[in-house]
């Protein structure tokens, strides 16, 4: 027998040493080869070349007859960035047996394991630990009465522990928040899943429920088909509603899920959701649909028909310069989405973006270089809101936009050109009764604009640029009510010269700047051909406006020589746009920004709707302003005031609030002329703060001053912590027109870490 003296380190006898590397093994899951490399490899950053084993110990002891190999006292291996450490390591090779005791090793992602004993075959296959426990990536933690590894894909945990919660060992409560324990764990690499046998899921502690099966996808597998966190819910609509999302991964770049919803009350429905990736774009498809009575929350009434939904967008590259792509939106009921409280409906899924409670749909191509932009559409809408008739709103084919900028300067300035063309077909005039049926005024426009810009800076720091534009249009329209509903075609021409004249003075105050910038345009151009259609009932002419119809006069366009964002209303005569702008900029980062201005023109242009303010020689006044107070909170408020009696006709306000214990936002709109002609007014609210830690008040309110309702407003309660949520929220819904109202429901909402989306807690 032969024996090393303390803290020996030892590199001559390689399969002497394997039982550092075949205990990591066990844990890791990870087979490693006995033959050196071919090649020379660059170390590895612990120093060791790959293949190599570097072992210390207090005593290591040699029996060549038996033949058995001993470490003791204080063992620490080094094998492929592994480190084990044990009290004891012993190694029969006659046996091809290898057994460790107090055995700790550190991964090189930062995984711990840990077991009082250990037992394997020297060729790292099988083996069994005793006393096992473990912490993994995202901070999953396992223990076990023993750990058993059947092969190299599948490890087995008896009378196991499952949960990614932390643990204090100091606390007096260690308890986590949930965890599931269970009879049996198995761990299958290969599927990536890890199955329960007789699983209890405690929360808190308390067994609340119990699985004789149950698995889901290994916390280190990227995508693994499984259950998703469930939608749980009763309000006197649907009665007790449970929504259950189960994700089927059907290859490494497409995914369905479908989302089953089982309500007492009403029949129930299904939700799904398809997406995949190819190589050069994705598909993401929603849809739902049900069998089922129309219903309120008076109940159920009507004929069983068919109702469902799509919301489908694609997006593709054909190359590195063009894109395309489509949205497909449609729901069979106006109140579909909220009767069944589908979320994410409105939002953009493609260039063109319709209003709010309206669904379009579209194809488009589109390229783009440094250069130049060119893009080709089509779309159509459905309206959701109260009152909409589809045969109103126009389909849009084509729609062509074009711009190009040429490398080359004009004049020592910057020259860009411009085209649109686009054809618009409705049904139905917006005019026609149950009685009288009046067509829809169809058009097809032509546009073609030049612009030139060129900027200059005195001395004095006056920066001036002057610019100039050239434009000509021609329309094509038919079912004109103006004509007798005959068809007309009409050209049209402008030129408009202008400059724009600002003169910013800066002054050094301590830690901040203040800076403080009048602006001037001036703006010349002949009186524009505006494009009448008819007479108003009150014989007023009405003009072409299809593509301004949402327009708001506000300091975004303020100083812009063409405010409206389309084409068909144009702006011309001799105009003067004035501006002040005030901002004091901290050297910490706070920062506030006031902006006060008007716009004059030579005379009034009857075609701009009273509601935009410009219609006047003098436009209504223009107020904004801008703060970020402190880090974390910053608010916002524009105005728009009469001319002449400076009373609000538009006013937006706003807030965003991020501090260490919660999180909010306000959004306060009036308008006393929105663009459906009716006065709006509305308050957005909502936040959560958490009182403790871990515990928190949540709430959000909808409330339309107008109808002297709340659209919705929830308040709750919220429990978080590194590996949970919980949610607990009451909503109410008043009686609005175009809602459901009243209504009330309460909603639960659970988020386990690890099995569902993650968990973000300060």
């Amino acid at each position: 027998m032969k024996t090393s003296p303390r803290r020996t380190s030892l590199a001559s006898v390689k399969r002497s040493l394997l039982a550092g590397a075949a205990v990591a093994s066990l844990c890791a899951g990870t087979a490693f080869a006995q033959d050196a490399p071919a090649q020379r490899a660059a170390p590895a950053s612990d120093g060791l070349a790959p293949g190599a084993i570097y072992l210390e110990a207090d005593k290591v002891e040699r029996d060549d007859a038996r033949p058995r190999t001993t470490a003791s006292g204080d063992v620490e291996a080094r094998y492929d960035s592994r480190n084990l450490r044990a009290d004891a390591l012993v190694y029969d090779e006659a046996q091809g047996v290898l057994e460790a005791s107090n055995v700790q090793i550190i991964n090189p992602d930062g995984s711990v394991e840990f077991a009082r004993e250990i037992v394997m075959d020297d060729q790292m296959r099988a083996g069994v630990a005793r006393g096992f426990a473990a912490r993994l990536p995202q901070n999953v933690k396992l223990a076990a009465a023993s750990a058993v590894r059947r092969d190299e894909n599948v490890n087995e945990l008896n009378r196991a522990i499952y949960t990614p919660c932390d643990i204090c060992a100091d606390s007096e409560d260690k308890t986590p928040t949930w965890s599931i324990q269970a009879d049996k764990v198995v761990q299958d690499r290969e599927r990536q899943l890890v199955y329960y046998r007789h699983a209890v899921f405690r929360l808190f502690g308390a067994p609340v429920l119990y699985l004789p099966l149950f698995w889901h996808p290994d916390p280190q597998a990227e995508r693994k088909s499984g259950l998703l966190t469930p939608d749980i819910s009763a309000s006197d609509r649907r009665g007790f509603s449970y929504e259950q999302p189960y994700l089927f991964v059907l290859s490494d770049y497409s995914d369905l899920t479908l989302s089953p919803q089982i309500n007492a009350k009403v029949e129930p429905f299904l939700n799904a959701r398809y997406r995949k990736r190819f190589y050069s774009g994705e598909i993401d498809v929603r849809g739902g649909y049900t069998y089922a009575q129309d219903f309120d929350s008076a109940g159920q009434f009507g004929e069983q028909t068919s109702r469902s939904y799509i919301l489908a967008r694609g997006a593709f590259a054909i190359d590195e310069n063009w894109d395309w792509g489509f949205t497909a939106e449609r729901a069979s009921d106006d109140l579909l989405f909220d009767k069944y409280e589908i979320g994410d409906v409105y939002q953009s899924r493609g260039p063109y973006i319709a209003d709010d409670r309206r669904l379009i749909s579209q194809v488009y191509a589109i390229r783009q270089d440094e250069d130049s932009y060119l893009s080709l559409a089509a779309f159509d809408i459905q309206g959701l809101r109260p009152g909409d008739d589809d045969r109103t709103f126009p389909t849009v084919a084509p729609l062509i936009e074009g711009r190009w900028s040429p490398d080359v300067q004009l004049a020592g300035g910057r020259l860009r050109l411009r085209a649109n063309a686009v054809a618009l077909e409705r049904d139905l005039s917006p005019s026609s009764t149950a009685a009288a049926y009046v067509p829809g005024l169809d058009s097809r426009r032509v546009v073609a604009q030049a612009d030139w810009r060129r900027t200059f800076t005195t001395q004095g720091g006056v920066r001036v640029e002057p610019f100039a534009n050239l434009r000509a249009d021609a329309y094509s329209l038919s079912d004109v009510p103006l004509t007798g509903y005959d068809s007309r075609t009409e050209t049209r021409a402008m030129a408009t010269v202008g400059a724009d004249i600002s003169w910013p003075f800066y002054r050094r105050f301590n830690d901040k700047t203040a800076i403080l910038e009048p602006v001037v345009q001036l703006i010349a151009a002949p009186r524009p051909d505006q494009i009448q259609t008819g007479v108003s009932a009150a014989g007023e002419p009405l003009y072409l406006d299809e593509d301004s119809l949402a327009f708001e006069f506000d300091e975004t366009n303020l100083l812009m020589a063409d405010r409206f964002p389309g084409f068909d209303l144009m702006e011309g005569g001799l105009r003067a746009n004035v501006a002040a702008r005030a901002s004091l900029l901290w050297d910490d980062g706070r920062r506030a920004t006031v902006l006060v201005g008007r716009s004059f023109r030579d005379r009034e242009e009857q075609a701009f709707p009273e509601r935009t303010g410009l219609r006047d020689t003098a436009s209504d006044w223009i107020v904004a302003a801008q703060a970020q107070p402190i880090r974390g909170v910053s608010a916002f408020g524009r105005a728009r005031l009469n001319g002449d009696t400076l009373d609000v006709r538009r006013a937006e306000a706003g807030a965003n609030i991020a501090l260490g214990r919660g999180s909010g936002f306000f959004r306060y709109l009036w308008d006393d002329l929105d663009i459906n002609g009716v006065k709006r007014e509305n308050l957005d609210i909502g936040g959560e703060i958490f009182i403790t830690q871990n515990w928190g008040i949540t709430a959000y309110g909808n409330r339309d001053m107008v109808q002297n309702g709340w659209v919705v407003r929830d308040v709750g309660v919220v429990y978080r912590d590194e590996c949970t949520r919980i949610e607990v929220i009451y909503r109410r819904e008043d009686t609005i027109i175009g809602r459901l109202g009243p209504s009330e429901s309460v909603a639960v909402r659970l988020t386990l870490a690890t099995l569902g989306e993650p968990i973000y807690a300060n």
